[in-house]
C-alpha cells in the first residue's frame, strides 16, 4: 500500500543557518527509497510517498540520520500522513478562513500536546494572541505575525519543549500541505 506523508524538518534554512537545498533534499528522500517526492518552499517541507508500511516514527529517525550523514548537522523531523494534515486543518479553533495566513500557525508536536506541559502560561498576558492545544498540535494565533509575538517565544521556551520535537508552520503552509498529501 502506498501512502502519502509530509516530512517536517525543524530549523533548516533559517537566518543562513543550517542550509539545505531542495533540490539536494528531493535527492536524499528518492535515495531512502520514497517516491513521487517533492518540495514546498525552502523551509523543510517534502511530500512523498512510501510503501514500505514504516510508521511515521520510523520514517521520521531515518530522515534525521540521512540529513545528519549527508549535510553534516543534525534537523528534527516530523513525518505525518495526509489524513491526519487534514484532521489538524479541519480541527482548527479559529476562524481560518477569515484570518491572513500569517496570523494562524500550527505547531507540530512529536507527542500529545499535554495540557500540564502548558498550565504554567498565563494566557490572559498574552492577549489578543491565543493558543489552542490539538492532537500532537498547538494552534497559535498571532494577530501582527510570528516574527512579533511574545506568546510563541513562550510557547518555544525549554521548559515546553523538552524532550519532543516541535516544528511551525504557518496557515498557507498547512493549508498546502494537505492538499499536497491528499491521496
Amino acid at each position: 500500500m502506498t501512502t502519502r506523508y509530509a516530512a517536517l524538518l525543524r530549523g533548516i534554512n533559517l537566518g543562513g543557518h543550517k542550509k539545505v537545498a531542495m533540490a539536494q533534499l528531493r535527492t536524499l528522500l528518492t535515495e531512502l527509497g520514497h517516491g513521487d517526492v517533492t518540495t514546498y518552499l525552502q523551509s523543510g517541507n517534502a511530500v512523498f510517498t512510501d510503501t514500505s508500511g514504516a510508521d511515521e516514527d520510523t520514517l521520521a529517525a531515518g530522515i534525521e540520520a540521512a540529513v545528519e550523514k549527508h549535510f553534516g548537522f543534525s534537523a528534527g523531523c516530523l513525518v505525518r500522513g495526509g489524513p491526519y494534515l487534514r484532521a489538524v486543518a479541519d480541527d482548527c479553533p479559529f476562524p481560518a478562513a477569515g484570518l491572513e495566513g500569517r496570523q494562524l500557525h500550527v505547531t507540530y508536536l512529536s507527542a500529545p500536546a499535554d495540557p500540564g506541559r502548558f498550565a504554567g502560561l498565563d494566557q490572559e498576558a498574552f492577549l489578543p494572541e491565543e493558543f489552542r492545544l490539538g492532537d500532537r498540535a498547538v494552534y497559535l494565533y498571532t494577530p501582527e505575525g510570528l516574527g512579533r509575538s511574545k506568546l510563541a517565544e513562550a510557547l518555544a521556551r525549554p521548559a515546553l519543549t523538552k524532550g519532543i520535537t516541535a516544528t511551525t508552520r504557518n496557515w498557507n503552509t498547512v493549508v498546502k500541505l494537505v492538499e499536497l498529501t491528499q491521496e
